[in-house]
């Protein structure tokens, strides 16, 4: 993405709206069932991961001086299985690290979970041996895959980072869409800080996430509202007689920010590329 400028702008909020769109389609209902748009949104993604794959290690060049666009031996290979594991498994990882930290088993529920993403991400392409199951070796791998990171974190990384939670997603420039759309960055810079900040917010700012007190003050305004109706929904769906109507509701919320947002093609064409 830094060679072909796709760190920031409009092609940042693209990159966003196709990955945030493709989670919440694959979990709908039956949304990882063959033939669904979930299954067919996956096969999309794996089909275009191997589009940019081949293209980056294609030789081009002027006056038949063909060199590779993509370096190899600095880089290794573009879009590696390796770098797709922590996307797909990243809610489940956060689940085990607390697990395992509090010397516990995962429940039923979270189980369940973590075999939904073990399922994406195999048909993602993602071999068994990049799918743990139990909370131990989510934390085992995803420990070793840092581990073989290079040590260090420059102006890109940052412009990488920051460039998510500053993309404008809503439909329209309206007054609510605009308002909806700062309150949704302040809770993005928010769940960034502690999921991958342990709630320093210096270290985030460090990263690229820098939060300001606006930030604070919106994410407190809301949460009120925000968090009554995420336990309203949570109690009712450990309740038998409203079970189905909380997942009713549930789908079509997800099904309404679809609409917002629409559900991206998946495609890529390397003559747009710019080296």
């Amino acid at each position: 993405m830094t060679i072909t400028g796709a760190l920031s702008g409009t092609r940042a909020a693209h990159r966003v709206n196709e990955t945030t769109a493709y989670f919440a389609v694959t979990a709908l209902p039956g949304g990882l069932e063959r033939f669904s748009p979930g299954f067919e949104a996956t096969v999309m993604v794996r089909l275009m991961h191997s589009m940019v794959r081949f293209n980056a290690l294609q030789r081009t060049g002027r006056n038949n001086r063909k060199k590779r666009i993509w370096d190899t031996r600095v880089y290794g290979l573009p879009v590696p299985q390796i770098d797709q594991f922590p996307a797909g498994m990243i809610g489940p990882y956060q689940k085990a690290d607390k697990a395992v930290r509090a010397n516990r088993d995962l429940p039923y529920d979270e189980r369940a979970m973590v075999e939904f993403h073990r399922y994406r991400g195999f048909l993602l392409g993602l071999p068994e041996e990049l799918l743990p199951g139990s909370a131990q070796e989510i934390v085992d791998l995803f420990n070793a895959r840092a581990a073989t990171l290079r040590y260090g974190y420059d102006d890109d990384c940052r412009k990488l980072v920051s460039s998510t939670p500053d993309a404008y997603l809503r439909p329209s420039a309206s007054t609510f869409d605009r308002a909806a759309d700062a309150v949704e960055k302040s809770y993005s810079k928010l769940a960034f800080t502690a999921a991958f900040c342990e709630g320093n917010f210096k270290k985030a700012a460090d990263m690229g996430v820098a939060l300001s007190v606006t930030d604070l003050a919106r994410a407190a305004a809301t949460a009120p509202w925000l968090t009554s109706r995420f336990a309203a929904v949570r109690i009712a769906g450990r309740l038998p007689v409203l079970q189905d109507l909380a997942d009713q509701y549930i789908t079509e919320l997800v099904k309404r920010r679809l609409d917002d947002y629409g559900i991206p093609e998946y495609t890529t064409d390397s003559r747009e590329y710019a080296h």
